[in-house]
């Protein structure tokens, strides 16, 4: 009986052996280690083209998932058009782009995680990533795995410290700070109150701006931050901000949340003015304000539609078809970039050596058609950051104004 007994159990173990087998371990996936799913269906090859892997690690959930999608959703654009254009040609070989893309939360070491499973499994020449933190991680072993980053961040020290692999797709801010507190100072008054995002990209701006307020003449009331992983509800933090009466409020980070600290803002009487940092958008903060007379007194960058570069229209009735709604930069600007990174590899002779990908961007730059110039990237500098002429704009009687800056 004993036997029997012991039989049995063997029997019933082996069963669950077997049936553990074909389940999936949630430890074991791409979700645990290191990253989200791929969010893009994987490109196939026809008879005599070669597929060139390109990735892309951004937040794809929590508060930021509609800034990284939005930014992810100019990749798909350009990586569709080109492969639906039949690709492009390297010394008669045929090659098209399979975009592989993860969600890394916003957090610097998913980020890091991300990439490196990048490399592992798609053998990726580039991976782009749109916040500074995770340019940052990347930036610890990038050059040692031999990747080119596309850095979709306005911050100057990721192009700064000679990571001589890195691609810094926007302007840099630093260019903003002038204007800026220009404007604010001549509208609203010289007292300033500083909420920005608590990213490592938040402290950065903060550090440029608030000191270059204080030798305008200018007074901090207040220094703080929020972090909008975790806070919903800013009312405690933006009255504690308005104890000081400032004329001026600093704000910044995804367009939705920074939106939100800005109305809540008005809601508790504040009428002054706001700068707003490069990754708000003016126009997608009117989506959560309501009107943008919310948001008079407000001074930014220049939104997308408002823009008139050579293939702007065309990219914005395209991306409205595609995606329902009027794009923002970032997708405008990773559109342009892919094709400016075609156009390198081609320069270069070759899809999978960075370093002469990276020696020809402003080959690639210079060949960018026309019609593909969402924005007008004049050059590459030396130290890797892409150069657009500088534009602002402003809320001033529910509406967005441009304002001329010497370039």
């Amino acid at each position: 009986m004993k036997v029997f007994r012991l039989s049995a159990f063997l029997v019933m173990l082996s069963f669950l052996f077997i049936l553990g087998g074909c389940i999936d371990n949630p430890s074991n996936s791409a979700s645990g280690d290191g990253g989200g799913e791929s969010q893009t269906e994987e490109t196939k090859a026809e008879e005599g083209e070669k597929l060139v892997s390109i990735g892309y690690t951004g937040p794809l959930s929590g508060p930021a998932a509609y800034y990284g999608e939005r930014t992810l959703n100019g990749l798909k654009m350009a990586v569709e058009e080109i492969n639906n254009n039949g690709g492009f040609e390297i010394d008669g070989q045929t090659y098209k782009y399979n975009l592989v893309s993860l969600d890394d939360k916003y957090l610097p070491n998913e980020t890091a995680a991300n990439a490196k499973r990048l490399l592992q499994e798609n053998n990726t020449p580039i991976i782009f990533t749109p916040h500074s933190g995770g340019v940052k991680a990347m930036q610890v072993f990038n050059e040692k795995e031999n990747f080119l980053i596309g850095a979709y961040t306005s911050e100057p020290a990721v192009t700064a410290e000679g990571n001589e692999l890195t691609v810094r797709i926007p302007p840099s801010y630093d260019g903003y700070i002038e204007p800026f507190t220009n404007y604010a100072m001549d509208n609203f008054g010289k007292k300033i109150a500083a909420l920005p995002t608590s990213s490592q990209y938040g402290k950065d701006w903060t550090e440029a701006l608030l000191p270059y307020w204080k030798e305008q003449g200018g007074e901090v009331v207040y220094n703080s931050s929020i972090d909008f992983s975790k806070d919903t509800d800013f009312f405690t933090l933006v009255t504690n901000a308005l104890k000081g009466d400032p004329d001026v409020l600093f704000i910044g980070g995804p367009s939705e949340p920074t939106a939100k600290v800005a109305k809540q803002a008005r809601e508790l009487g504040f009428e002054g003015g706001f700068i707003v940092m490069d990754q708000a958008k003016l126009n997608e903060m009117k989506t959560v304000t309501g009107s943008l007379e919310m948001l008079n007194g407000a001074v930014g960058v220049t939104p997308l539609v408002n823009s008139d570069y050579p293939g702007t229209a065309e990219f914005i009735e395209k991306y409205k078809e595609k995606y329902g709604e009027e794009p923002g930069s970032e997708a405008g600007y990773h559109y342009v970039a892919m094709y400016a990174f075609m156009e390198s590899m081609k320069a270069a002779g070759t899809v999978d050596d960075p370093e002469a990908i990276r020696s020809h961007m402003q080959d690639g730059l210079d060949a960018v058609p026309k019609e593909k110039e969402v924005y007008t990237i004049k050059r590459i500098e030396e130290d890797g950051g892409f150069t657009t002429g500088l534009r602002i704009a402003a809320v001033e009687n529910g509406e967005i104004v441009t304002i001329n800056v010497n370039e």
